[in-house]
């Protein structure tokens, strides 16, 4: 168990579905100290995680995808001698085989090592993922362990091959490892709420980390999704809660702007206009709002944010702490810019 003796801000823990693990507010995404778009130096990365670590955030999230191994390779690092006191969460899905290639950025990582990561959802491949992780993390065991990126949004055509490998394969594997004590929870990491709910219908998962699906942009998540994971006991760790910086941003400056992984069509970009002229008549911070409004939701319980730098841990304990009026919420539900359904912080 983690301990709640954490900084104020950070010590309401959520239970993960049936689990003896408890998840904070507010999680750690690592993929940005993986080199994600821009390099950083070992030591900005290790600044950066000890700076979260020393700020109460005990929840770090990572994969073999970011940075090629290096984002597991550089928490494993930071995290020696405190490995008791934190909760991790990697995921498989992907293996990292050499490569020539000698491009400056792959797969928007800069300077990476020489690895491409390669799908593979099989048994045998989700069984090598997983030691290969151990050792970067310098652990021997993983908290949470998702399966990466299913769902027709990354492999098109492919998906429902790539589902039925993995169904008959490397869930199969999660069980064991699971049934071992290897890892405590298994579940889905994705950005694609409706792959969820497949997996649900064929498996028995403990959570799903669901990348940008339930934000102040859209919310369709809580229909349908939301409530099969309550019915299931199910949990739900939020992602992407920016919607790639968009929401963190803001669009009052001179861009570019960012949703998605792409640029932001004008429509999203007059959603967070309209989000802008709440926030500013009720002096609240838009990326305040967004990091809070996921955690209102019971089922999730984790809302993670991908920190690059210690100037950006800094500013997400702040938006965590920041106080938001019940009117404030309650505005943008009249002028229908959430769904009017949904939980909110004040409730």
């Amino acid at each position: 168990m983690v301990s709640n003796n954490t900084q104020q801000g950070f010590n309401q823990f959520k239970q993960l579905g049936n689990t003896s693990i408890s998840l904070p507010r507010l999680g750690f995404g690592a993929a940005p100290v993986g080199n994600l778009y821009q390099a950083i130096s070992d030591k900005a990365a290790q600044d950066t995680i000890l700076e979260a670590f020393e700020r109460g955030i005990r929840y770090f999230d990572t994969a073999p995808h970011y940075g090629f191994g290096l984002s597991e390779s550089r928490l494993g690092a930071a995290l020696v001698g405190k490995r008791k006191q934190v909760v991790l969460s990697t995921k498989v899905g992907r293996l990292l085989v050499p490569t020539r290639s000698t491009d400056l950025i792959r797969h928007g990582f800069a300077n990476t090592p020489a690895l491409e990561p390669i799908f593979d959802y099989s048994y045998d491949a989700v069984m090598r993922s997983f030691e290969a992780s151990l050792e970067r993390l310098q652990t021997d065991h993983i908290d949470i362990l998702l399966a990466h990126d299913l769902g027709p949004l990354t492999h098109g055509n492919d998906h429902s091959v790539h589902f039925n490998i993995f169904m008959e394969g490397g869930y199969k594997a999660m069980q064991a490892l699971r049934a071992q004590g290897a890892i405590q929870a298994i579940g889905l990491g994705t950005n694609e709420w409706q792959v969820c709910e497949q997996a649900l219908q064929q498996g028995d998962f403990d959570c799903f980390l669901l990348a940008g699906r339930y934000t102040l942009l859209e919310q369709t998540a809580c229909e349908t999704f939301l409530p099969l994971c309550a019915q299931r006991k199910t949990s739900v760790i939020l992602g992407g809660p920016f919607n790639s910086g968009i929401l963190a941003t803001g669009v009052s400056g001179s861009g570019p702007f960012y949703y998605n992984y792409e640029a932001a069509p004008h429509t999203i970009i007059q959603q967070v206009q309209r989000l802008e002229a709440i926030c500013l008549a009720f002096h609240v911070p838009l990326a305040a709002a967004a990091l809070q409004f996921p955690g209102a939701h019971p089922q999730i319980c984790s809302v993670i944010a991908g920190l690059g730098n210690t100037q950006q841990v800094v500013e997400a304990q702040r938006w965590m702490q920041q106080k938001i009026p019940p009117a404030f919420w309650q505005a943008l539900r009249e002028q229908g810019l959430i769904n009017a359904q949904v939980l909110t912080p004040s409730m």
